[in-house]
């Protein structure tokens, strides 16, 4: 059975858990297609996005008449059903002008996938934003099953205004990446349809699985690798940071990310005189992602919303101990055994916790980076959750 893939960009580079699950259902035995609704980024760092990027189609990318003409086919030779698929796409605009336009948008991209996706048995949604509802309206104009994965947290700020129910009364399943999040959508969902609801995890990378075990770091090092954007809470890390250099302790602070917070996060670093204690590389190839986060006593990640970071995997998979705040799924991954968790939006138990890891014992780290690499080997490999999602397919 072929499958096939929709993501609003893909690929990305925080969207490398996408490629991962797809290159897992291959290594299975699964055909997978791959479609995006925005074209990918040019510049990607990482080699096998850039090799993703070629086997992807983007619908956007079809230019307007295309797709207007595949929407004006697709209402000629099934009327009735696409009469359904427009009342739903209206509905989910819920009264609003702007958003019932958007909506009949996603109508018209859904009408030229129908004609992009002969042969194709199955559609998986990777967010339960915009993809979801053209894979949603692709099912009312072919019949063809979806399903969908929601990650969080733009899903649960506003589940009613994505109809979050309604596309899940009409998948085949939806997934959620923690139990946090599953039960979200049972907040959001009939219990009639909380069967529907799965947990399937992230998957960890390779190169981070893999690796080869390190020393722990003796130096004063830590790092944080986020996307530089609001829900990261990296403005609170930086004046964590600065609390650090009032209390006299030594450390060097790498920031691996881009963002739209960048120039903000910049200015605060100057303000607060720390320019000589604070790096931003910007996007890293997984390898330089891996070499910073290999080259530090822990990672920090203060957010303020999340689903269950990659970047957390990633850095127990590689045994750096995390200093992370107790949001979301965090704490089905981390606990004191293996790592830091923190208050949400809390400055000096943040400052604490990266001074205790700075002062840790070598020996210390060392125990604690085994035990989160133990965790994340057995709940975040990548081939056993992509099996995990085929068979709830039907393909494995």
């Amino acid at each position: 059975m072929t499958i096939a893939y929709l993501v609003n960009q893909y690929p990305t580079v925080s969207h490398s858990f996408i490629r991962r699950e797809i290159l897992a259902l291959e290594a299975s035995g699964v055909s997978v297609r791959r479609f995006t609704l925005r074209p990918p980024p040019t510049d990607l760092p990482d080699p096998q996005d850039r090799q993703e990027a070629e086997r992807t189609t983007a619908v956007l990318a079809q230019g307007g008449m295309r797709l207007l003409g595949a929407a004006a086919s697709v209402a000629v030779r099934r009327p009735g059903r696409f009469l359904r698929a427009l009342r739903v796409a209206v509905g989910m605009g819920q009264g609003a002008p702007l958003t019932i336009i958007r909506q009949l948008a996603y109508l018209v991209e859904a009408c030229w996938l129908v004609t992009a996706l002969d042969g194709v048995r199955h559609l998986h949604a990777h967010f339960g934003t915009n993809p979801a509802a053209v894979a949603r309206l692709v099912h009312l104009l072919t019949g063809m099953p979806y399903s969908f994965t929601v990650h969080g947290p733009e899903e649960f700020d506003a589940p009613g205004a994505l109809d979050l129910p309604g596309k899940i009364a009409d998948a085949r399943f939806a997934v959620a990446i923690s139990s946090f999040g599953r039960s979200q959508l049972m907040r959001w969902s009939d219990p009639k349809a909380w069967h529907k609801l799965l947990v399937v995890r992230c998957g960890v990378d390779g190169i981070f699985a893999g690796a080869e075990p390190a020393a722990p770091c003796e130096g004063p090092n830590l790092c944080c690798v986020a996307r530089l954007s609001g829900q990261k809470g990296l403005p609170l890390l930086i004046e964590a940071a600065a609390l650090l250099k009032q209390r006299g302790v030594d450390y060097h602070l790498t920031l691996v990310g881009d963002g739209e917070m960048r120039s903000e996060i910049e200015q605060a670093i100057i303000r607060h005189g720390i320019q000589d204690r604070v790096t931003i590389t910007g996007y890293l190839s997984a390898e330089g992602v891996r070499n910073i986060i290999s080259g530090s006593r822990a990672m920090v990640l203060p957010s303020f919303a999340e689903g269950l970071p990659v970047v957390i995997m990633e850095a127990l998979a590689l045994r750096t101990p995390v200093v992370v705040t107790a949001i979301a799924g965090t704490p089905e991954l981390v606990d004191a055994s293996c790592g830091w968790l923190v208050p949400a939006g809390a400055i000096e138990p943040l400052a604490d916790a990266m001074t205790a890891a700075l002062a840790a014992d070598p020996n210390r780290l060392r125990e604690m980076g085994e035990v989160g690499r133990a965790r994340v080997l057995a709940q975040h490999d990548a081939l056993s959750n992509a099996r995990q999602l085929g068979e709830a397919v039907g393909v494995l």
